[in-house]
């Protein structure tokens, strides 16, 4: 007996029963209409790749601003109550101001029954040119072999893209959203997100005041399995600098005579780290929360080569020679990164100078349990100790100019089975639960300011090779990343309101 031959009685019952009425939800339909209108997803990214919204270009700021308006304009095309919001201005280094990019908020349905989710995202790129090695012209996106190559296209363009995609095939074949979606897109991500935190502050009891939760897909898989992000590393940035003699000297006439700034420095910053990678400065790490059993057993079950990863990065021995012991330090415990000096002769050729004041840039990636304001002190009072041992009548002066903290989600927070779900039916597989070693800092604002639960949930490849020369998405990540935001948005509507 088929389905339609039973008493409508029985068919009322079964529809009573069955927690997830999963035979309402239409996804072959959604799901071949995504495949018929691929070209025109693509043609769409490639239209925003080509608009070239570096943010930490001054003189790109109209692009900037023109991206901005051609997202706010795509929501407004598809009847969203969109809104342009004033962020203010950026004061620049010769204390002129320029006007920020402004955020883009939208939403689609107030249906107080349905759960109502944000998702942020956001149209800036870091800096690209053709002579930095790129095989392809960076803003034009050029399809070789699936993969979409393009500035921006993985990070974060086709992301929040498919998004945008995800509620127009919903309205395309005329069926309910079945959840409302909010959106907020900014374009000053990639250099620290200016006015952002202000903005969300603002707004907290109104754009936010309705909304359960927060989705970010601003972050890539770790292999080809696809994951959810449950954590991020925050970031300590420090300047550390020494000074000496009142202008640079010569080495000849003066070398051997006074006591110079650049071997101070370089004597207190082998100070910080091991040569086998192990934090020096008293305090850090046992402020680090410990590995439980569980934790060490999730990083067990995920997919992931450390000989191809050696090999993509072209090194020939690790810091660590088992995946457990690389992912850990690679995601949940704080690293010590040198990033450089200024100062001094650093071009080419040679110089015979004595540097009168050089600024060393390091940071410290902050994982749970550490505050960034007591890694200020711990690293600031340490250097001071090991600089006056040396006894040297230069000055120290250390400053920290960057203090995000780390986020972290529970991975059996109803979102991330939702997630699994969505990724089960998408995909036919287990998603990996991963965490993420860079920084994400407007995870930790969003939950702070909020106090909403959040969930990252990425589409990018982990080939992409953000920020690096040829980034990429592949057709297919950017494809199925679209079906995999239609299916979860199925499955969120599904939770217990919080």
């Amino acid at each position: 007996m088929t389905i339609w031959q039973l008493p409508s009685m029985l068919l009322v019952f079964i529809s009573s029963v069955s927690p997830h009425p999963h035979h309402l939800f239409e996804y072959d339909e959604l799901s071949q209409y995504v495949d018929s209108h691929q070209e025109e997803y693509v043609q769409t990214l490639r239209d925003w790749v080509a608009v070239e919204s570096d943010s930490s270009d001054i003189l790109r700021r109209p692009d900037c601003h023109r991206m901005m308006d051609m997202t706010a304009e795509k929501l407004q095309a598809m009847g969203g109550k969109v809104e342009l919001v004033d962020i203010g201005v950026q004061e620049l280094p010769d204390g002129k101001t320029v006007a920020l990019p402004k955020v883009v908020t939208a939403q689609f349905g107030n249906d107080p029954s349905k759960q109502t989710v944000c998702v942020y995202g956001h149209v800036d790129v870091q800096p690209a040119k053709l002579e930095d090695g790129w095989t392809t012209e960076p803003y034009n996106l050029t399809d070789i072999n699936g993969n979409l190559y393009g500035r921006g296209a993985s990070d974060n363009k086709a992301p929040v893209l498919a998004w945008i995609h995800t509620v127009e095939v919903y309205q395309a074949l005329s069926i309910d959203l079945p959840v409302n979606v909010k959106f907020i897109i900014e374009g000053m991500e990639e250099t620290g997100s200016n006015g952002l935190d202000a903005m969300i502050v603002a707004q907290r009891d109104t754009f936010f005041s309705d909304v359960d939760y927060i989705i970010i897909s601003d972050c890539g898989w770790l292999s080809r399995r696809p994951a959810l992000t449950y954590g991020t590393r925050g970031n300590c940035y420090f300047f550390a600098e020494v000074e000496g003699p009142k202008q640079d000297l010569h080495s000849g006439v003066y070398g051997g005579t006074v006591i110079e700034p650049m071997t101070d420095l370089i004597g207190i910053l082998d100070t910080l780290i091991s040569p086998s990678g192990k934090i020096l400065i008293p305090g850090i790490r046992e402020a680090v929360a410990s590995l439980s059993d569980e934790e060490w057993k999730m990083y067990q079950d995920i997919e992931f080569d450390i000989e191809s990863f050696k090999s993509k990065i072209g090194v020939s021995q690790l810091m660590y020679s088992n995946k457990v012991d690389l992912l850990a330090h690679r995601w949940r415990y704080p690293t010590v990164t040198i990033h450089g000096i200024e100062g001094g002769f650093s071009g080419p050729g040679s110089k015979t100078v004595i540097p009168a004041k050089v600024i060393a840039k390091f940071s410290i990636r902050q994982v749970p349990n550490m505050d960034p304001a007591v890694v200020k002190k711990q690293v600031t009072d340490y250097l001071n100790s090991v600089f006056a041992k040396r006894k040297s009548p230069n000055k120290l002066k250390v400053t920290m100019i960057i203090g995000a903290k780390p986020w972290l989600a529970d991975t059996k927070h109803p979102l991330y089975e939702a997630g699994k779900a969505a990724v089960k039916r998408v995909f036919n597989v287990e998603p990996d639960l991963i965490r993420e070693g860079g920084t994400i800092p407007i995870a930790k604002t969003f939950e702070d300011v909020t106090g909403k639960s959040i969930i990252m949930m990425p589409i990018g490849g982990f080939d992409d090779g953000l920020h690096s020369q040829n980034e990429k998405m592949s057709r297919y990540n950017y494809i199925e990343g679209t079906k995999l935001f239609i299916a979860y948005l199925h499955e969120v509507a599904h939770l217990k309101k919080d």
